[in-house]
């Protein structure tokens, strides 16, 4: 049975809402139409983000980015759109995304979203690296 597309966002409990954890998806065939010409605009979709109580279910989300393939938006607004969905839904503790649009009239453009829940503070990053030359092994 074919799917269609649909603007409902489903969600799943978090697993493991106790720990800070990053889920990164990468979106690759969004498309929307240019408000002005009615032409399609292609963009690449980076949705990370560091979840609560709520994860989404990723059918539901490809149905829904599916849903803005006959709709007309600026990029700007199309990108804020979706975050305000998903924020709404998920309600995480941190959210970004990224919309990579392709060329158009020689400009490439890219929208960056965040939404970081009030009182949320992430933990300081560890940085893990290579030592070059030194073995794991200790002799």
């Amino acid at each position: 049975m074919p799917s269609n597309p649909q603007k409902k966002l489903e969600i799943f409990p978090n697993p493991t809402p106790a720990r800070d954890y990053h889920i990164h998806m990468e979106i690759p065939e969004f498309t929307c139409l240019c408000p002005k010409t009615g032409q399609p605009d292609f963009a690449t979709l980076i949705l990370d983000y560091i979840p609560d109580k709520k994860c989404v279910e990723l059918k539901s989300l490809k149905l829904y980015i599916w849903s803005y393939r006959n709709e007309g938006a600026f990029h700007e607004a199309v990108t804020n759109r979706i975050v305000d969905d998903l924020v709404a839904v998920l309600k995480p503790r941190y959210l970004r995304l990224t919309a990579k649009f392709f060329v158009r009239g020689g400009i490439f453009t890219n929208v960056v979203v965040d939404h970081r829940k009030s009182g949320w503070k992430p933990l300081p990053m560890v940085e893990m690296r290579e030592f070059e030359g030194q073995s794991a092994t200790r002799e």
